[in-house]
Formats: C-alpha cells, sequence, structure tokens
C-alpha cells in the first residue's frame, strides 16, 4: 500500500514538474462554462436591436444565426478531437498552416478577443452595481477584476463552478421573463406561428438576414471551451458534445425569450429599448425589473471570470507550446492553475478596462473573433486536404463544412466594414 502511495505522489510530482493542469471537469460543467462565455450581455441588448431590423420576425433571425454558427461548431468539434490542447486555435492554425508565426499570431488574436470582451463587460457591469452602489466608476472596474481574477487563481474546479452557478442563474432569470410572459399572456402561444414568414417576400428575408448579422455574434464564445481541453476529461468525446449542447441551448433558450418579447412588447417600443427585458418583464407582469439588474451583474461578471479562464489558458497553452516564456507554463502546486499567466491577463484587462471606451471594445471583439473564426476553417480544411488521419474516435466532418465556415467568417467580416 505504501508503495502504491508513493507511485500516485510521484505521478503527482511528475506533473507538476511538467506543469501539467488537473483534468477535473465533467460534461455538465463544460456546457455551463460554455454557455456562460455564450449567454451574456448579448441577449440583454440584442432583442431590441434585432426587432428593429426584423420586426416580427427577429425569433427567426436568432435561428439563422445559429445555423450559421454551426458550420465553425462543427470544425472546432473535429479540431479538439485532433488535437485536444489549450490555446488550441493556435495549435489548430499552426497543424494546418504549418507555421508558427501564424500560429502565435491567433493565439494572441484569441488571449486578445477574451480580454478585450472582459474589459467591455467590466465597465458593462459598473453600470449595474452603480444603480445598487453610488461608487465612482473606474473603482468599481478595479475592484471587480480583482476580485474575478482572485476567484480564477482559486483553482479550474473552484473558478468553472462559481462561474456555474452564475450562469444557471442568469438562464434561470431569462426562462422567469419568459414564462412569465406565456402566463400572464397565455394567448401568445397561439400566436407563436405569426414570428414565422409565410411566404418568400424578399424584403422580410432581407431584414431577417439584416438581423441574423447582428444576431451572430449572440453566439460568439462557445469556441472558448477548446482552451480548457487540458482540464477536460475525456477531452475527445466531452469536447464535442459539449460545443453542440451550447450551441442547442443557446439557441432555444434565445427563441423562446425573443419570441415572448415580440408577442408581448409593442415593435415600436422594443426596437427602441435599451433595456428590451425591463420592458418584456413590465408588460408582462405590471411588475418592478429592479431584479433583471441584479441579475445583470451576475451575468456580467460570469462573462468577465470565463474570459479570465480562458485567456490564461492560452497563454499557458502558448507557453507549453514554446511561443511564450516559459514562466507562463507554470503552474502553482497549491492552486493547480497557471497563475504567472492568470496574473498577465488580469493585468491586460485593467489596462483595457480604464483606457478605452465600451463601444470601441465591443467592436474591435467582433472584428477579431472573426478573423480567428476564417483562420481556424480554413486550417481544418488545409488538414483534411493533406488527408491527415483523425485519431480513432473523433467527430469528423465533411471536407466542405470547413470551407463554408471559412467563406461565412470571411463575408461576416467584411460586411463589418461595409
Amino acid at each position: 500500500m505504501k508503495n502504491e502511495d508513493r507511485l500516485v505522489e510521484n505521478e503527482a510530482e511528475r506533473e507538476l514538474a511538467h506543469g501539467e493542469l488537473r483534468r477535473t471537469l465533467t460534461l455538465p460543467l463544460v456546457v455551463l462554462y460554455g454557455l456562460g462565455v455564450t449567454i451574456g450581455a448579448g441577449i440583454y441588448v440584442l432583442i431590441g436591436a434585432t426587432a428593429a431590423r426584423a420586426g416580427m420576425y427577429a425569433p427567426v433571425s436568432f435561428i439563422m444565426a445559429s445555423v450559421i454558427m454551426a458550420f465553425s461548431a462543427c470544425s472546432f468539434a473535429e479540431l479538439t478531437g485532433r488535437l485536444p490542447v489549450s490555446a488550441g486555435e493556435a495549435a489548430y492554425v499552426r497543424s494546418g498552416f504549418k507555421s508558427d508565426l501564424l500560429a502565435v499570431f491567433v493565439g494572441l488574436l484569441v488571449v486578445s478577443a477574451g480580454s478585450i470582451s472582459a474589459s467591455a463587460i467590466c465597465i458593462g457591469s459598473a453600470g449595474y452595481i452603480r444603480y445598487f452602489l453610488d461608487l465612482p466608476e473606474t473603482f468599481i472596474v478595479v475592484a471587480v477584476i480583482l476580485l474575478m481574477g482572485a476567484i480564477a487563481s482559486w483553482g479550474i474546479l473552484e473558478s468553472v463552478t462559481f462561474a456555474a452557478i452564475l450562469t444557471l442563474t442568469e438562464i434561470a432569470a431569462l426562462l422567469i421573463i419568459a414564462f412569465s410572459g406565456i402566463i400572464a399572456k397565455p394567448e401568445i402561444i397561439a400566436r407563436v406561428p405569426e414570428v414565422f414568414p409565410m411566404t418568400f417576400d424578399i424584403n422580410h428575408w432581407s431584414a431577417i438576414t439584416s438581423a441574423g448579422l447582428l444576431a451572430f455574434f449572440a453566439f460568439v464564445g462557445f469556441e472558448d471551451l477548446v482552451n480548457v481541453a487540458e482540464e477536460v476529461k475525456e477531452p475527445e468525446k466531452t469536447l464535442p458534445k459539449a460545443i453542440f449542447l451550447t450551441l442547442i441551448i443557446s439557441t432555444l433558450i434565445y427563441f423562446l425569450v425573443v419570441t415572448v418579447s415580440v408577442l408581448i412588447v409593442p415593435l415600436d417600443i422594443l426596437g427602441a429599448s435599451k433595456a428590451p427585458l425591463n420592458d418584456v418583464y413590465t408588460h408582462a407582469t405590471g411588475g418592478s425589473p429592479a431584479w433583471i439588474s441584479a441579475v445583470a451583474i451576475l451575468a456580467t461578471l460570469n462573462g468577465v471570470i470565463v474570459q479570465m479562464i480562458m485567456g490564461s489558458r492560452v497563454i499557458y497553452g502558448l507557453s507549453r507550446q514554446k511561443n511564450l516564456p516559459q514562466i507562463f507554463s507554470r503552474v502553482n502546486p497549491v492552486t493547480r492553475t497557471p497563475l504567472m499567466a492568470t496574473g498577465l491577463i488580469v493585468f491586460v484587462i485593467l489596462v483595457l478596462a480604464t483606457s478605452f471606451p465600451l463601444e470601441g471594445l465591443a467592436e474591435m471583439t467582433s472584428r477579431v473573433t472573426l478573423t480567428v473564426f476564417a483562420l481556424v476553417n480554413m486550417a481544418l480544411f488545409k488538414i483534411k486536404m493533406d488527408n491527415v488521419p483523425a485519431p480513432p474516435g473523433t467527430f469528423v466532418v465533411g471536407k466542405w463544412v470547413p470551407f463554408a465556415g471559412f467563406l461565412i467568417s470571411a463575408v461576416f467580416l467584411l460586411s463589418d466594414y461595409f
């Protein structure tokens, strides 16, 4: 028995010596992590904007965005089986393009997108927090970043569990809002067919497509799942399932909430609203929407912590791949997390959040993410064209899927400029 204990201790020591992370995440936690990244400020803001473009057909725009996103989701699902490592996007591009320089570029793009997004979310959270606490915005932003950084450093199981609790709270609030509308006005159930266009009117579909381009950004986030690959049990099996479940669950929640919204709130009011879910709840129940602001705070805190986890794992992965200084691949023996990598991400977020406005940060996030999608899809296409075999049991898609994902990402990226 003593010999067995010694072997276990030696194995643990070897893992730490090589800077390995602990595999503790199961499918439920990974899905909740994915939902926490994907479902966030977007759904709280985008309902009004999509309704302004597509009117009653806004729910269809979210379905369209989901279908479009599915191409990239399939590419990521296959690549997680081929290369289940942290800094996944960088590893995928290196494998496809045989370029270390391009791989590092993509890895840093991913870190940039996460850091920029977290910075924007922190600024947004300050507005909600100031509803309850009359404190300077900068003070709140710095406090939020440092607190979330401490939780992210605590441990992957602890930090993801914390994020999962916030995610469940956030999803529960969205469902409460939707079902409050259904209970208050059950007649809207019979009106659900109204959200689907019954003709091929070019004006209707043009509006739906325009709103779909906007709704697309509400689904960005599932790709962050690949960056916790080294902390997931059986990543080759777990991550593809988690990616698809995240996309499916997000789509169902979005469709439900947006459908209730357009059927309950007059479209002119909904389209002009800066807080559309507040209007939905008020129209449905007549009650105060103050609690929604409280949930919005939890949602923003959740967004910050999951981006910190993602960014630190990409830095860790790039360091493990010899593309960044080795100090960032060191794993703390107590927390079993990459503290130096996490500290770097917290510092970058602090600088961004205190230096740039919210609108500029949001625009940068969208452009960087689309660039990463285009490169990752093309990387998988090149891997397939080179006939590189996938490991047994890997989820595999046809060659046309990543090519379509590349074209769609490129079109969205170009449409952002024109």
